[in-house]
């Protein structure tokens, strides 16, 4: 069962864990578990998305019970009327905040967007990050005899493709398990020092206006397994108080006790 962090008659908020696809996707036919299909089943009533997170990132998730709530929830995501925040694990030191405005350009799929216009220039993409800690880890990994990581607060002002995996990239702070555009030593030494090999990217707190009632809602989704181990390892465990931590279903085909 997925951990429901928000419900009402007319919408409902889940943690999405890391590797679940939020729905049924041609892309990989092979995959049996979605978020949608799997919080239908659970709650006894049909879901509508309201916007999307990627594979690899868990966190709050926000969906209608009907047609006309998604779309509403839909038109704030696209008007940018909630304040998205994520955390993430970058590679080096990053500290202080900054507003890092950089334009993105469009980034295709081979397969989904084949036909899809590649002439588009680059857009606007917009991205506040602020540093919460930093730690010096005695490993190496690469040139140097110790690894140095970041724990990163992100709030995008613009909703691009893998914007904040991109924006942290061109911050030559890469999120750790980022297999696109991430730094892929680091990602391997992350995962054989640690023990953990996937994306550290999580929506934490999600802000908005309840589309029916108008009441101010904040909705936070609690770090998983994955996270608290490398929160604890790395010294982290006290600087993010007002996000949980919990335990839900993991990712589908993963053995918790080996990643």
């Amino acid at each position: 069962m997925l951990e429901i962090i928000y419900q009402d008659e007319w919408l409902v908020a889940v943690n999405k864990p890391a590797g679940w696809l939020v729905h049924r996707s041609w892309l990989d036919r092979k995959e049996k578990v979605f978020v949608m299909q799997t919080v239908r089943d659970q709650i006894g009533q049909h879901v509508f998305t309201a916007h999307r997170l990627d594979r690899p990132t868990s966190g709050v998730l926000l969906m209608g019970l009907s047609s006309e709530v998604g779309r509403l929830l839909s038109q704030q995501f696209e008007q940018h009327q909630m304040t998205k925040t994520y955390h993430a694990v970058v590679r080096g030191w990053l500290q202080g905040a900054e507003r890092l405005d950089y334009p993105l350009t469009e980034e295709l799929d081979k397969i989904a967007d084949k036909y899809a216009s590649a002439d588009k220039g680059p857009q606007p993409a917009v991205t506040d990050w602020r540093g919460v800690a930093i730690t010096e880890q005695p490993v190496a990994i690469g040139r140097y005899p110790t690894a140095r990581y970041s724990l990163m607060e992100l709030q995008p002002a613009t909703g691009r493709k893998h914007q904040l995996r991109r924006h942290l990239s061109h911050l030559r702070h890469p999120i750790i398990g980022d297999t696109t555009h991430g730094d892929l030593r680091q990602n391997r030494g992350v995962a054989q020092h640690f023990g953990c090999d996937r994306l550290m990217l999580h929506a934490s707190c999600l802000a908005l206006s309840h589309p029916v009632t108008g009441e101010l809602l904040t909705l936070r989704a609690g770090l998983d397994h994955d996270w608290q181990r490398l929160m604890q390892q790395f010294g982290w465990q006290h600087h993010l108080p007002d996000i949980p931590r919990v335990e839900f279903a993991q990712s589908p085909g993963q053995d918790r006790d080996t990643q």
